[in-house]
């Protein structure tokens, strides 16, 4: 019964399957956000939402069967089991927050598809790198918006009047969003050389920042697949070290009997 569970649980089909119903359960959630759609097939968006969690409890308690203890230290696997606790939650008398958190049951498409595993593996490992440099760029954004507050405030306080306008003024300029026609030019206006105080900050912040924890990113995933290499020629290595031990065994025992047959004649 184990193996058989086993088999049904590593199976790619049954993987293919949950991806599947993942899937269907993202569309009708989308449907439900109508509310002409979501009154006409009340009925048949509830029995699906139930079906579905359904599969996710058997395919849950299969894996805990099959993997016992490894399953409640391997993190993926924790993940999956906290989002479909969440969709046991009940959904009225006061809990209808719950029935909007089903919604989180759509990331359980990262835990079943291999690449998207990755890529957010290779974020998490590079949270302390990102950390630093946004760290630094935090630094500049306080600095350039004191310094922003400071110059502009008098004559636009609906974009630099406070601290906090002038931070997301300047958050704005760093996605480069409107932020030559639509605040820059007006400014030069008034002050013809802010350019100077804009052009550098959207030059660290934009161009050097952003691009670093990029690089970041593709560092960490070129870091990952070197790795998935080097375990995939060990594996093969190994592979081919069995094979050849089994071989040299083989040569052995022909050897052996080549032995005995000439000893009989």
């Amino acid at each position: 019964m184990y193996h058989k569970i086993k088999r049904i649980v590593e199976n790619s089909i049954f993987q293919n399957f949950i991806i599947g119903i993942i899937i269907l359960n993202g569309v009708t959630m989308g449907f439900e956000t109508s509310p002409e759609f979501s009154t006409k097939y009340h009925l048949f968006l509830e029995l699906f939402n139930t079906f579905v969690l359904t599969v996710f409890v058997i395919e849950i308690v299969m894996r805990i069967y099959v993997y016992k203890k490894s399953f409640f230290t391997d993190g993926w696997s924790l993940f999956d089991f906290a989002i479909v606790t969440l969709s046991l939650m009940p959904t009225s008398g006061g809990f209808e927050i719950f029935r909007i958190l089903r919604v989180f049951r759509l990331f359980r498409l990262i835990t079943v598809v291999p690449q998207m595993r990755k890529i957010i593996t290779a974020l998490i490992n590079i949270i302390p790198g990102i950390a630093s440099i946004v760290g630094l760029m935090s630094l500049f954004f306080y600095i350039f918006a004191i310094m922003a507050t400071q110059l502009f405030a008098e004559e636009f306080p609906q974009w630099f009047g406070t601290l906090g306008e002038s931070l997301y003024t300047l958050f704005q300029i760093m996605t480069l969003e409107s932020w030559s026609m639509g605040i820059v030019r007006p400014i030069m206006e008034i002050y013809p050389y802010a350019w100077v105080f804009f052009v550098p900050f959207i030059f660290l912040v934009t161009f050097i920042m952003i691009n670093l924890i990029i690089s970041i990113v593709v560092d960490a995933m070129n870091e990952m697949n070197a790795k998935e290499e080097i375990n995939l020629t060990q594996h093969i290595d190994d592979k081919e070290d069995v094979m050849s031990s089994e071989i040299k065994k083989l040569r052995d025992e022909i050897t052996e009997l080549k032995e005995l047959i000439r000893q009989k004649l």
